[in-house]
């Protein structure tokens, strides 16, 4: 099971973190995992490369884990591409849990 986490402040995502493999299919051949893997890191690469955000992270892919950490002193411009950026995941996220719920916990606090 994938646990994912998103955190809001002021209607916008400040935190993410998500741990675990979700046991879909074999190691290297699970498509859900890979799909959650894909929307989080690219969410993390499109904050780092597109938007120019020095957000805080930590990665560990042995145990499949992954956490995002906006900083709060954001301009405006920084604010509004975190928020494209970020709510743009969440969409994917919540597509995948609506169909692979059995393998995805995703709280939105």
């Amino acid at each position: 099971m994938t646990d994912i986490t998103v955190t809001r402040k002021n209607n916008s995502i400040v935190d993410v973190s998500a741990s675990g493999h979700t046991g879909y299919g074999e190691s290297g051949e699970d498509i859900v995992c890979a799909g959650v893997s894909t929307l989080l890191q690219s969410a993390l690469l499109g904050l780092l490369q597109v938007a120019k955000i020095n957000v805080k992270y930590r990665v560990n892919e042995e145990q499949g884990s992954i956490r995002i950490t906006l900083p709060q002193d954001l301009t405006a411009e920084e604010r509004h591409d975190a928020d494209i950026i970020l709510n743009t995941m969440l969409c994917g996220l919540q597509d995948f849990y609506t169909e692979y719920s059995d393998f995805i916990n995703l709280e939105v606090i």
